[in-house]
């Protein structure tokens, strides 16, 4: 095979195809990925809907913009028998020292913590990560508690967060 002249055209038109192969590739894997992914994500969020909340048996879902306009909330009220048994708010925090924390907090019909979950976050192992059940007890200081009277900072601040 003889060897392609190096001249500026050639290796334009190298790279283009290089480029083009590229993006087609990244593409199709885009492509394929794209439902089990979404999949995953909607099967993550239905197990923290029945781990925040008591036995429900249909759930009613609505979008709440909250007063700082950002992205919305998502409420889901569950009901066992037409009896409101919990809400369940898909909400989320900004101040993350990784980025967007995003949590589900089950509240009882008295709105009492029932109990939270971990959805996503980007938070360091070992440190910020604690947040989830699985590498603390962290989360369950909030059980139970109720959310208009729990002040939600942390001890050395005079709050009730450890």
């Amino acid at each position: 095979m003889a060897k392609l002249e190096s001249s500026f055209r050639n290796m334009v038109v190298v790279l283009l195809v290089i480029t083009l192969v590229a993006s087609l590739s990244l593409a199709a894997v885009y492509n394929v990925t794209k439902q089990p992914i979404e999949a995953a994500r909607q099967a993550k969020k239905e197990k923290a809907i029945k781990k925040v909340l008591p036995v429900f048996g249909q759930l009613e879902e609505e979008a709440v913009l909250p007063p700082t306009g950002k992205d919305p909330v998502v409420v889901y009220k569950a009901f066992n028998a037409d009896t409101l048994v919990g809400y369940a708010v898909e909400t989320y925090s900004d101040n993350g020292f990784g980025g967007r924390i995003q949590l589900m907090i089950g509240f009882l019909p008295d709105l009492s913590i029932y109990n939270t979950a971990v959805l996503k976050h980007m938070e360091t192992p070992g440190l910020g990560d604690k947040m989830d059940v699985e590498k603390s007890n962290f989360p369950v200081q909030f059980e139970r508690m109720k959310a208009e009277s729990f002040p939600l900072a942390v001890k050395k601040d005079g709050g009730a967060v450890d």
